[in-house]
């Protein structure tokens, strides 16, 4: 998994900005594509070619290479007792509490052994 930023030179807003992801999107091993209009900067995230990426862009706008460089995972828990902990401060801070269950213990009941 890589992630490529790229500038774009893009005049108008909403045609530009679909020109652009019409081209990206045929590019085989995408993940994500991102546009951040603002800055003018179109980000794409998966197993790709990057230069592929910037030749399908060139044909149709000035394009610059930004970054290419590892697309970040989100972080995982180290252990158990810490995905435990996190879960306890989530479920703490939204105010949902967990069911409790009670099971009647019946020394008449049907064990099959």
């Amino acid at each position: 998994m890589q992630k490529v930023v790229l500038k774009l030179d893009m005049h108008d807003n909403l045609s530009c900005k679909k020109t652009a992801l019409k081209l990206v999107s045929s590019v085989p091993g995408l993940d994500s594509i991102s546009v951040d209009m603002k800055e003018q900067k179109l980000t794409v995230i998966g197993d790709m070619d990057p230069m592929a990426v910037v030749k399908k862009l060139r044909k149709n706008f000035y394009t610059e290479l930004v970054s290419v460089g590892p697309a970040k995972e989100p972080e995982k828990p180290k252990s158990v007792a810490d995905f435990v902990n996190t879960m306890q401060a989530y479920n703490y801070s939204y105010g949902y509490n967990p069911p409790y269950y009670y099971v009647e213990q019946n020394p008449n009941g049907c064990v099959i052994c």
